[in-house]
């Protein structure tokens, strides 16, 4: 027997979920299929940090509160941090960001992947959008007007939109046969969350070194302020070295490679290593598909701006579906799917090509582009205007914003 929506979105993680959540009152059917439980586990704030964090901007944060998830976000764990200090590590260059450049109150918040999730799960489990757990799908072809999906355990769906939110391994993009660029950066980042005997005060760290960017992302647990998420980018054969070491090696070598800033790295949580790979899909749209995410795009970790591309996605994309239904517009139709992918990729592209040139300039070694780098830094450094305007970019409040993101 098969199950029929007007929209499937597969992928229950946080770009699909908040998609999910912004359709809840448009009058559609909404399935939401996930290979995962789909449950809110219980949160405890002495627990450890999961190691996967993103770094939500303002922009973000104004779509989860207008979703409801910010709430319970907020009240298990998210930190606020004021001010970004970026340095190059073979040089003397570096400039300092701050929220109050341009009279914010934060730059962002750094948030555990899990918490948003949770958040974001407790306002779907309170919402009419059907949930549809430990589904994996099998098959995806066409039937008619409409999608006909196969699942793992053989139920069968119909709808005449599928949306991927499925990741950057996407299933229904492979099995949709889109195309994509993409290449390796060479590179893998090592993910975890550390202790250290100073303070994060409120501040984004980042070093660019001679391997790759190594970034402290400031995380809060029981009033203390010593943790932070890192993410250290550098080459392969740099990053199994630095896997098998045990945790008081690890903590001296990552403790020179950042300079020892925060102080003695005290404590090291599990370490996860994974492979980077850049990958832009050539459209983001075709006939009753839409891609969101990092089904559609996946960036350099530089300035962890990955999910607050989705979360823009996201919102767009409901933005056109829900003004096209109250036009009695076919939602399937590629012109009105055209609207979001004509919305998002530019912006998508240009903040790719933004930090593929930061990634590529900061790896450079020849003397004249080292020099280039440091000059570059010391220089915006000097102009605030410059700098406001990063700042503004950062926030994700710039550009063509969905109303969701608006104040």
């Amino acid at each position: 027997m098969e199950m029929r929506a007007d929209l499937l979105i597969v992928g229950a993680g946080m770009v699909g979920s908040a998609l999910a959540l912004a359709l809840r009152h448009s009058g559609l059917h909404v399935l939401l299929l996930d290979g995962g439980p789909l449950t809110v586990r219980p949160f405890d704030a002495s627990a450890a940090f999961e190691p996967r964090v993103s770094a939500l901007s303002a922009a973000s944060q104004r779509i989860l509160e207008r979703l409801g998830a910010w709430e319970g976000i907020a009240q298990r764990r998210a930190t606020p941090y004021c001010h970004m200090q970026v340095w190059d590590g073979s040089g003397t260059g570096q400039i300092h960001f701050s929220a109050a450049s341009v009279h914010a109150q934060v730059l962002g918040h750094i948030v555990e992947n899990r918490v948003v999730q949770d958040g974001l799960l407790e306002r779907l489990h309170d919402s009419d959008v059907g949930l549809l757990p430990n589904a994996r799908l099998e098959q995806l072809r066409r039937s008619g007007k409409d999608w006909l999906v196969t699942l793992h355990d053989g139920r069968q769906l119909r709808a005449p939109l599928v949306v991927a939110a499925d990741g950057a391994n996407s299933a229904v993009r492979r099995l949709a046969g889109c195309e994509t660029r993409e290449w390796d950066y060479l590179h893998h980042a090592i993910v975890t969350s550390v202790r250290c005997t100073a303070g994060h005060q409120a501040t984004a760290w980042q070093r660019f070194t001679d391997d790759g960017p190594l970034a402290f992302l400031p995380l809060s647990r029981d009033g203390a302020q010593d943790w932070c998420s890192i993410v250290w980018s550098t080459t392969p054969e740099h990053a199994e070295r630095l896997m098998a070491l045990d945790e008081p090696a690890f903590n001296k070598a990552l403790q020179q490679a950042f300079e020892g800033r925060l102080g003695d790295v005290l404590q090291t949580d599990p370490r996860v290593c994974v492979p980077l790979r850049q990958r832009h899909a050539k459209r983001y749209v075709d006939e009753g598909l839409a891609l969101i995410g990092d089904a559609a795009h996946t960036i350099h970790p530089l300035a962890g701006q990955g999910v607050n591309l989705g979360f823009l996605d996201a919102a767009v994309l409901a933005e056109v579906l829900i003004g096209a239904r109250e036009r009695g517009e076919r939602l399937a139709d590629v012109k009105v799917l055209g609207r979001y992918e004509r919305r998002r990729m530019p912006h998508n592209l240009a903040l790719m090509a933004a930090m593929e040139g930061f990634e590529r300039l900061f790896q450079a070694n020849p003397l004249p582009l080292r020099w280039l780098r440091n000059s570059g830094l010391k220089l915006v450094e000097q102009m605030p205007e410059a700098k406001a305007v990063f700042v503004r970019q950062a926030l994700g409040l710039s550009g063509d914003l969905p109303q969701l993101a608006k104040a």
